[in-house]
């Protein structure tokens, strides 16, 4: 086991434990305390513990070398662990807020005051699990671990939003008890709002857009120092995982014999490796100069 997938499982365990614990207590009090926001907030920590599930596998298959059926490596499990999270918290976002609407039009119980004190103690955990697993995510460069630790700020939003409407309807009373709903509607949306912002990014990854990390001007540079090489027609990269995958056009002396010509290449692809690690793979294609063809 690497030490990045190391990383990664100690966050995403770390977060399955929460999840699990906090997703009882909050669907409990919700339950007796009269508070839909607080079932809704429940709702989201059980797509928690699920999303942390997903990206658990996903790290543990990226993590795997490349084999005869995947010569590429297995990086894009990562990044579909990150699409399918990011689908989940549209999910989840999309059941709060039809049942929430619902609700609002129903008779209501004023919630009881003892929500307000497991809704705050909520947010100061899911707040700091959004810090350490946003943290370890950032370092070891992981989609996946950075949209699971968004789904943790999410139920921080929710919770917070959900304490908000029983304030508010504890406060004003008999005729406010809709409050408790119309924060569960609005923590919904900013749980759709992020599930579509973590999104697109992944689907970007799986659709190999250009990597936005300067990766191909990087290497466009290291290419154009080492010497034989005139120029550099083209270059694309995608993303696998953690690393890159590069294609190349390098003009050369077209004179130049074909091993001569090979030999060259490897030096490019040498040097762009040693100066980027995490370019896993470039692939060389050899040109003649413009002004020798």
């Amino acid at each position: 086991m690497t030490q990045r997938l190391k990383r990664s499982v100690h966050a995403t365990a770390a977060g399955l434990v929460a999840n699990a614990v906090l997703a009882g207590v909050k669907l409990t009090a919700g339950i007796l305390g009269n508070s839909y926001a607080l079932i809704a907030d429940a709702i989201e920590s059980f797509a928690d513990i699920a999303s942390s599930l997903i990206v658990w596998r996903g790290m543990v298959v990226a993590d795997r070398p490349a084999d005869a059926d995947h010569p590429y490596g297995h990086g894009k499990a990562e990044t579909l662990a990150a699409a399918a999270v990011a689908i989940m918290l549209l999910i989840a976002a999309g059941v709060i807020i039809s049942q929430s609407v619902k609700e609002v039009f129903m008779p209501h119980h004023l919630p009881k005051p003892f929500t307000l004190i497991v809704l705050l103690g909520v947010i100061m955990v899911k707040e700091g699990l959004f810090r350490f697993v946003g943290r370890i995510g950032a370092e070891i460069e992981s989609a996946a671990v950075k949209t699971d630790a968004w789904h943790h700020r999410s139920d921080a939003i929710t919770s917070a939003a959900a304490a908000l409407g029983i304030s508010i309807a504890l406060v004003g009373g008999e005729g406010y008890g809709a409050a408790d709903d119309w924060a569960a509607i609005f923590a919904g949306g900013v749980i759709a709002w992020n599930g579509w912002r973590l999104l697109r990014p992944a689907i970007g990854e799986l659709m190999d857009r250009l990597p936005d990390e300067g990766v191909v001007e990087q290497a466009r540079a290291i290419a154009l120092r080492v010497a034989g090489v005139n120029g550099v027609e083209k270059c694309f990269a995608r993303k696998m995982g953690y690393g890159f995958i590069l294609d190349m056009h390098v003009e050369v002396d077209g004179n130049l014999s074909v091993r001569a010509a090979h030999d060259l290449s490897h030096q490019v692809e040498d040097a762009i490796c040693a100066a980027v690690p995490r370019i896993n793979e470039v692939t060389i294609h050899i040109e003649p100069s413009l002004s020798l063809r």
